[in-house]
């Protein structure tokens, strides 16, 4: 119960703030620890690797504890600890309001979409039309609903099936990894391959799940069988599966110019077909939560 009860808080807190400002974000400070990794080192891979394996560990221990303190304390107060750090490792509303404001702007202001497009999408948006700059958009909530929440809550939710502690100490690690995987896994940073590589496993299966999620929201049952004829041609070995998936349940074509082309045939998002996956994104959020408290309510109904 107090499991779900965190859950339950950590909705609650993405439901009514989004996320906590910059300079008081755990995440935010985490990054600034990874910080002086990204630069020139005699064994760079190596450095990647020890630094993916150390810095997400201690990030988790330090939630571990804290949760296990509070616990100790008062089992509400370790409910509420762990639900704070869940609600930081996780992201729904301001994930759908980005791709929202992205896409309406795309129809009256083409400069301002590109330039707000960057809080979703690393491309250069400088020569994108106003198609393209919504087909970005509604890739970036595709791939960020799978980052950005499933992965997390996934963790949290096996974790959860050990103690509380082990759970927020789970969620917290995914999203270390992951936070490390975008500030420095890049094809120009060989300091990434490590983060990189570790955060291709981590994703596999929150990807496929938020995939399972998308068609579900959207209920559009054979989109996921359709997603598999396109998959193959996004690098990530993981980020296809989702986009690949809302592609298909909306019928829209989703391309990053040069690199993909997800449901080729068909056109690319008019406004509308944004709105419609924003909404089905923010169903799949709400699933999400919803079987995570199932899962580690599992336990008491047995």
């Amino acid at each position: 119960m107090l499991s779900a009860g965190a859950v339950g808080l950590a909705l609650a807190l993405d439901a009514a703030v989004a996320e906590p400002p910059t300079t008081v974000h755990p995440v935010a400070w985490f990054g600034h620890t990874v910080g002086p990794l990204d630069r020139d080192w005699p064994a760079p891979r190596l450095v990647g690797l020890l630094g993916a394996l150390a810095l997400p560990l201690t990030a988790a221990a330090v939630v571990w504890g804290g949760v296990t303190v509070a616990t100790g304390v008062e089992p509400l107060a370790g409910a509420a600890v762990a639900g704070l750090a869940l609600f930081v490792t996780t992201s729904l509303r301001r994930l759908l309001s980005a791709a929202r404001d992205v896409s309406e702007a795309s129809e009256r202001d083409l400069a301002t979409a590109r330039e707000d497009l960057r809080a979703l999408a690393g491309r250069d948006a400088t020569d994108l039309s106003a198609g393209a700059v919504r087909s970005a958009a509604v890739e970036s909530a595709a791939e960020n609903l799978a980052d950005g929440l499933v992965a997390p809550l996934a963790a949290f939710a096996l974790g959860a099936q050990f103690s509380l502690a082990v759970g927020a100490a789970a969620a917290v690690w995914v999203k270390a990894i992951n936070t490390m995987d975008s500030m420095l896994g890049y094809h120009s940073k060989p300091v990434g391959w490590g983060p990189a590589r570790l955060d291709d496993a981590v994703m596999w299966l929150p990807a496929r799940a938020s995939a399972l999620l998308l068609a579900v929201a959207a209920a559009a049952p054979t989109a996921l069988r359709r997603a598999t004829r396109w998959v193959g041609s996004v690098p990530s070995p993981n980020s296809g599966w989702p986009m690949g998936t809302l592609a298909a349940a909306l019928d829209v074509r989703l391309e990053k110019p040069g690199v993909y082309v997800l449901n080729p045939d068909a056109g690319l998002p008019t406004v509308d077909d944004a709105r419609a996956a924003v909404r089905v994104v923010a169903v799949a959020g709400v699933l999400a939560y919803a079987t995570t408290a199932a899962v580690v309510l599992l336990p008491e109904v047995r």
